[in-house]
């Protein structure tokens, strides 16, 4: 009976090195998990009764943060991960049975080199899709218990919001922003054309409907170009404006850049790439520190990913060697420098964040550092 081929073998070898990962992946997630969760929920546990949350609404706060932790642990868990299975087979002599078989290191890592580009597509559609809008959903639920007074309006309401569209020469002055619905109360907008003149529009209630704004109780001014008295007064029940293109979503981004500080942005992305480059298009004339927070952020998004594949090239060279007498050297070291690479990506963005660094030097040094001296070690014990 004819033996498997060698592709059937390393196919064998490579679900036998996932299974030996994905478990203990799966034991320092959850650790993770849980030990943030227990230590933030004693620490807030005031917090919450301050604000009567019940059982129920503290799931959901956990809920709505989960992405932001995730994308803090998963470079870290995947670390400690590989360091335990690379370090466990090397004590049995698993790896030098398979390299005495004639396979190189680079061909072992081909499993967990797979898994940290598949955590770094997950980080990266956390960060895109989820995490922008975890922590104004966290705030939400810590206010949905208190008492709204007669008159008062509810947490998800933003007051005296001023959004600016320089590229089309529009300003909003919004009394009063629903960030759920997208609803406005007191709108007041000034409309600049290019030949001079301009229009204003005060209206007591504005709804984005089928894709456009609709103004309720709205009186209309309109000045041309070389007087300064309106040369038309209207007032009307309803108006439609088919061709505003800023979007609730716009004015959401814009919300979250305001609020987004120096000490925010350094920590990690809090924006999607579709709202910094609308947030740009919006901006053209950005003052130089306001561009380079928000460069920062756009290419410290696309490098986070990496961070994955990062741990990965890091922990092989100290997990893997088998000659050591003590393993736990190897994962002291690697630990440390894993941790060193977090702290200086860390201080990088912060470089980027001030101006002090160009951006994309800010985001990707770090990442081309450690890379560069993790394949020389590996060069080395090859």
């Amino acid at each position: 009976m004819r033996g498997p081929d060698n592709a059937g073998r390393m196919r064998l070898l490579d679900r036998y090195l996932l299974r030996e990962l994905l478990v203990p992946l799966g034991y320092c997630l959850g650790g993770f998990l849980i030990f943030w969760i227990t230590s933030d929920l004693i620490s807030d546990l005031d917090v919450f009764q301050r604000f009567q949350l019940l059982p129920r609404d503290v799931a959901a706060y956990y809920l709505v943060r989960m992405p932001e932790l995730l994308v803090t642990v998963l470079p870290v868990a995947l670390l400690l991960a590989l360091l335990y299975t690379l370090t466990n087979m090397a004590r049995h002599q698993e790896l030098t049975a398979m390299r005495a078989a004639g396979l190189s290191l680079w061909r072992l890592c081909v499993p967990y080199l797979v898994v940290g580009s598949i955590l770094g597509g997950v980080l990266f559609a956390l960060n895109e899709v989820w995490v922008p809008d975890a922590y104004t959903a966290s705030r939400l639920i810590l206010r949905r218990r208190i008492p709204v007074a007669p008159g008062d309006l509810g947490p998800e309401w933003q007051r005296n919001l001023v959004f600016h569209n320089d590229a089309n020469s529009r300003l909003w002055q919004i009394g009063a922003f629903n960030r759920l619905t997208g609803e406005m109360l007191s709108l007041n907008l000034e409309w600049r054309f290019p030949d001079g003149g301009h229009r204003r529009l005060a209206a007591e209630r504005a709804d984005y409907t089928n894709g456009h704004w609709v103004l309720q109780d709205v009186k209309e001014l309109l000045y041309t170009p070389e007087s300064r008295l309106p040369a038309f007064r209207g007032m009307t029940n309803r108006l439609a404006l088919a061709e505003l293109t800023e979007t609730p979503e716009l004015i959401n981004s814009e919300i979250r850049f305001t609020e987004l500080s120096n000490v925010k942005a350094a920590k990690g992305a809090r924006l999607s790439l579709r709202e910094i480059l609308d947030y740009e298009r919006l901006h053209p004339r950005l003052n130089p520190r306001a561009r380079a927070k928000l460069e920062t952020q756009f290419h410290g998004r696309l490098a986070e990913p990496w961070k994955c594949i990062v741990v990965v090239l890091i922990a092989i060279p100290f997990g893997a060697p088998s000659g050591r007498r003590n393993v736990f050297v190897g994962v002291a070291s690697s630990i440390f420098i894993a941790f060193a690479y977090f702290f200086i990506a860390g201080f990088s963005l912060a470089l980027g964040t001030g101006d002090y660094i160009a951006p994309w030097l800010a985001a990707w040094l770090p990442n081309a550092l450690f890379t560069g001296a993790a394949i020389w070690l590996m060069q080395r014990i090859q």
